[in-house]
């Protein structure tokens, strides 16, 4: 079994209270749609598989890799810290959003906030894991990997 010396897990605030909302408006819609009933209660029953998927976003360093997911594990990445070159503390622009996004210098994974980690890997991808622990992710990657401080 692998040691594991970094492990955080951040709630997806974000995402949370933007499922909220919606779920609080189709609250106040749904008295109104009287021959369309079915669809208040399968919009919820999507905010919630939503909230279940992507509420919060784990990070897991172990002596040989990062692991990410969502949720309860089942959209997650791993990657070998032989092959991370780089690792920096970033912050991502607004419009960036969160959840699974492509953005300009690679993919990216988040749930709240700006805060994140860019890693660079031996290919020279990048990809960005969202955090509201960036400098303590950022030492652990780097430390994993052998790089310098």
């Amino acid at each position: 079994m692998a040691t594991i010396f970094y492990k955080h897990t951040q709630v997806g605030t974000s995402i949370l209270v933007s499922l909220g909302a919606v779920a609080l408006l189709m609250g106040a819609i749904a008295p109104t749609l009287d021959k369309l009933s079915w669809i208040p209660f399968l919009t919820l029953a999507g905010l919630l598989l939503i909230g279940i998927l992507f509420g919060t976003l784990t990070v897991e360093i172990d002596e040989s890799k990062i692991s990410c997911w969502f949720g309860f594990g089942l959209i997650r990445k791993e990657f070998l810290l032989a092959e991370v070159t780089d690792a920096v503390a970033v912050k991502n622009l607004w419009f960036y959003g969160w959840g699974i996004r492509y953005i300009p210098r690679g993919w990216m994974f988040n749930v709240s906030g700006l805060d994140a980690v860019e890693i660079t890997s031996t290919s020279g991808k990048h990809f960005r894991i969202g955090t509201d622990e960036p400098r303590k992710l950022e030492s652990a990657i780097r430390q994993g990997a052998g790089l310098p401080s």
